[in-house]
């Protein structure tokens, strides 16, 4: 009998909530991949040396001392890292990609295929707030015209109820008279 493949089912949430937004970049710390993976952090640091030409300064650094600390304050889920006396590794999106050349298993090659559509979905989700957010920009600055427009039109109306009227005329009746007999 063929062994059975054990099918890997991490939900969207689960990976979602472990990118983080450090130097301006998305990136994954290595404790919670190597928690995603399935491996200790030390033996995905251990691939990561090994094959370090693969992990230019793009796809991955390490955090300095005060990063380290802010992202223990600012994330719960990566509390333990205070009690690690080494600075932790941060991988952006290319330097997850890489690590699927570095881990070789199955397991491995499924959850990193699913961290990179998750990436591609954040992606995709900043670029369509990002044309949200320009065309409410264009309605507010047309909003901000029609309000000024809106304004004088009411200070005309104030002015013309405010205006005193003056005593009418009494004026002869218009059209065909009756002549008088």
């Amino acid at each position: 009998m063929a062994k059975s493949k054990a099918i890997i089912v991490i939900p969207d949430e689960k990976v979602m909530n472990k990118i983080l937004l450090l130097r301006g970049k998305k990136i994954m710390i290595d404790m919670d991949l190597s928690e995603l993976y399935g491996v200790e952090t030390k033996r995905l640091n251990e691939q990561v040396k090994r094959n370090i030409k693969r992990f230019p300064g793009d796809f991955m650094f390490q955090l300095t001392k005060k990063e380290k600390e802010q992202i223990i304050k600012d994330y719960p889920h990566l509390e333990n890292l205070k009690y690690s006396p080494k600075l932790p590794n941060a991988f952006t999106e290319q330097g997850v990609a890489m690590l699927s050349s570095v881990l070789n298993s199955d397991s491995a090659i499924e959850v990193n295929i699913k961290i990179i559509r998750i990436f591609t979905k954040i992606r995709q989700m900043l670029s369509t707030h990002k044309d949200i957010l320009l065309k409410l920009e264009q309605i507010e600055k047309q909003t901000t015209n029609n309000s000024k427009d809106i304004q004088v039109i009411f200070r005309a109306l104030k002015q013309s109820i405010e205006q005193p009227k003056e005593p009418e005329i009494p004026r002869e009746p218009i059209g065909f008279k009756m002549p008088k007999k």
